[in-house]
């Protein structure tokens, strides 16, 4: 059979009775079947006729054919593929000039990855049509789409950016890698659950990497129901391409849930940075999501977030409007103001709507296609469209109202990673400290009321301080309001309520029976709490407390508790008072006790006695009770990360709490193949390697495989040698 003229599958395997018309046409055929298979090809040798000086006999292998080859005191080594794969086919010449096969092995001792194919080297640019950037990217978003649902608008091109550049890595000066993983081993021995990831290119060089120190992963747990994903420095050029995962804890204050620095802002990143993200957080997604609006993060969100409620930056958006729009440079104060009152003041769906059409005809903007995709994508960002959620603050007109730019006085444009590290060591410190401060507070202070209002007395002891000051702003405003029935149907009504100070006025919809109330102005929605129009309404209809579903726990000083909030609010108001008693006496208690060792082992013991006793006592009261169990989001098949327990105390002889001690281990030197700034790194204690792969099964013809250096006690030094068997195709 001549394969020139015959019609030949690329998928068949090599046959016997195949004839080429020369030894590339035989490569060119080998490469194909490579391809439709998962493999990447090499070529391993030919041979000429001594007479006739042409080609007679070639060799073409899989590139993970033979072994590697190298010095033992190689000072550089370079990462090699080849781990003594046997596939390959032999090809020779007849005498008639035609070329057969004379040999085709055709087992692997490795995985193949077809759908990964157009990454090895050998198959780039093995056809121009299949191999163009435009039709892959089209293929992949048809795949998303397709398993996921993710909308695609027309003229999607630039969905994804240089999805061929699989190479691409992060830009570090010389050394930078060594002192960040550094900083990474020295966390995580001091806190076995420091979790930190790293993301190598084909070239085993940092493409990604994050962390997320015990602490974050602690917080995330009480704090999972909103989190804001911050990309502001990457995507505005700073130097350390640093990406954030941040939330905000019962307190108001951001609390860090994770950092990352990342090579490129492409779907792949994101997909293997959510990923790790979720694996961290003990796969449990969050319920809604903040972002910059992109296409790229909305698809990875998509993949692995599906039931995380997704939403944009307000602010990043209005910020995005003022740059895009330059055409209307000299209109910008009405066109502002017109905007402002369209997305602001719009009560209802319709309202929006109408508004939005003038403002598009009133500035011409009918052609301009960024703003119309504004417009479809309102359910996503604009405040008229968000209902029946919490956003804790984290949802702002503008980011110096955030949680997120506390973050900004520690990073600047030009700040260096070695700069970064240090500033971020003292922004996590400054964080903890914040956060110690409010807790003591809680515990020793006394909220002052400031009105007769039972609103106010209900939850004095019930929010924490900086909630209960802020909720406290509304019950006082709450006396300038104007209040006007416009419908009432049995439980329910209708209001109009009017601000004196703004002239503005909001609707307000109240529902007896259900304890349902809704206010226009979203406040519930953005902020966690009841505004003052929602307060005048509930004293108009002769309600004195406010109802259980608007007091949320993350708010309350039982926001941490491993018990959720009873209905009866007035339980938690006596659980803070016993809270602080006894944080009092213990203290009173760690004062006396220390006093001598005799008294120390009285305390000590007085302590385990009565924890356990109280322990005994919660357990079976929670028994007899109705269960309550709050079982993680799994959407993803991920392997899970066994973290080791912490250090266990044991007692000396004097019973004094002592830890286990170490032995500390001899440096060991370990040779990482990430560019210059990787190389001979001698790193104390190191430890061998664990490799986790969390790309999930239903993700694996999307994304390539990835490295996930993931760490509990175990230091995580990537060599060429132990990644021969894992490493990206070429």
């Amino acid at each position: 059979m001549d394969v020139n003229t015959a019609s030949v599958a690329s998928n068949s395997e090599p046959q016997d009775n195949i004839e080429f018309d020369s030894n590339e046409a035989a490569y060119e055929y080998y490469k194909e079947y490579a391809k439709s298979v998962g493999f990447g090809t090499a070529k391993l040798s030919s041979r000429r006729s001594r007479a006739s000086k042409e080609f007679i006999d070639a060799k073409f292998s899989c590139i993970r054919y033979g072994n590697k080859q190298q010095s033992d005191d190689a000072i550089n080594p370079r990462p090699s593929p080849k781990i003594g794969c046997k596939a390959s086919m032999h090809v020779k010449r007849k005498p008639n000039g035609k070329w057969y096969i004379h040999s085709f092995v055709k087992e692997h001792n490795h995985e193949l990855l077809p759908s990964q194919s157009h990454f090895f080297r050998s198959h780039r640019n093995s056809d121009p049509l299949k191999n163009d950037a435009k039709i892959r990217r089209k293929t992949i978003l048809a795949t998303m789409s397709k398993q996921y649902g993710v909308y695609q608008p027309t003229g999607f091109e630039n969905y994804i950016r240089n999805q061929n550049d699989r190479g691409r890595c992060l830009t570090l000066d010389e050394g930078d890698a060594q002192i960040l993983l550094e900083l990474f081993v020295t966390m995580q021995e001091e806190n076995p659950n420091f979790f930190y990831s790293v993301d190598l290119n084909e070239e085993h060089q940092l493409r990604n990497v994050f962390w997320v120190d015990a602490k974050g992963i602690e917080d995330y747990k009480n704090f999972n129901d909103v989190v804001s994903f911050d990309t502001m420095y990457f995507t505005n050029k700073y130097k350390i391409p640093l990406v954030l995962f941040i939330g905000v804890n019962q307190h108001c204050q951001p609390t860090l849930l994770g950092c990352a620095l990342i090579a490129d802002e492409t779907l792949f990143t994101f997909v293997w940075l959510f990923q790790t993200w979720f694996l961290a957080m003990g796969s449990q997604a969050p319920n809604v999501i903040l972002t910059d609006r992109s296409n790229s993060i909305e698809a990875a969100i998509a993949a692995v977030f599906p039931d995380t409620r997704h939403f944009y930056n307000l602010w990043n958006v209005l910020d995005k409007v003022s740059r895009q729009l330059d055409c209307l440079y000299p209109w910008h104060d009405t066109f502002t103001k017109k905007f402002n009152k369209c997305i602001h003041r719009s009560w209802t769906e319709e309202e929006f709507d109408k508004r939005w059409v003038k403002l598009v005809d009133k500035f011409n903007l009918n052609e301009d296609a960024w703003f119309q995709s504004l417009y479809h994508d309102r359910k996503q960002w604009a405040p008229t469209f968000i209902k029946n959620i919490s956003l804790a603050g984290l949802y702002t007109p503008s980011r110096s109202e955030s949680p997120n730019s506390f973050i900004d006085k520690y990073i600047h444009l030009e700040t260096f990673l070695r700069e970064f590290l240090e500033q971020y060591k003292l922004m996590v410190e400054d964080l903890y400290e914040e956060q110690a401060k409010s807790n003591f507070d809680a515990w020793h202070d006394t909220p002052e009321l400031k009105s007769p209002s039972p609103f106010e007395k209900q939850v004095s002891f019930v929010y924490t301080h900086e909630i209960f000051k802020r909720f406290q702003v509304e019950i006082l405003g709450a006396s300038a309001c104007h209040l006007k029935i416009d419908k009432q149907d049995g439980d329910s009504v209708a209001c109009t309520v009017k601000e004196f100070e703004s002239g503005q006025d909001y609707m307000v919809e109240w529902n007896g029976s259900h304890l349902d109330i809704c206010c226009s102005c979203r406040s519930f929605e953005f902020k966690g709490y009841l505004c003052r129009h929602a307060v005048v309404v509930l004293q108009m209809s002769g309600v004195c407390s406010i109802p259980f579903k608007y007091v949320l726990q993350r708010w309350t000083n039982a926001a941490t508790s491993r018990y959720p909030i009873s209905e009866k609010l007035e339980n938690v108001q006596t659980k803070t008072r016993r809270l602080n008693d006894l944080c009092r006496r213990a203290i009173i208690l760690g004062e006396e006790g220390s006093i001598s060792q005799e008294s120390y082992k009285i305390a000590l013991g007085a302590i385990k006695d009565a924890l356990a006793q109280c322990a005994n006592v919660n357990n079976s009261v929670a028994n007899e009770g109705p269960a309550v169990s709050k079982e993680p989001v799994t959407n993803l098949d991920v392997n899970r990360i066994t973290r080791a327990e912490p250090e266990k105390e044991k007692s000396n002889s004097n019973g004094t709490a002592v830890m286990n001690e170490k032995v500390p281990a001899q440096p060991e030197v370990v040779n990482i193949g990430i560019d210059s700034s990787f190389h001979q790194m001698e790193l104390p204690n190191a430890r061998h390697l664990q490799l986790h792969n969390m790309m999930a099964p239903q993700l694996q013809g999307v994304v390539p495989t990835m490295f996930h250096n993931v760490a509990s006690t175990q230091f995580h030094n990537v060599t060429s040698a132990q990644l021969q068997n894992s490493r990206l195709p070429h």
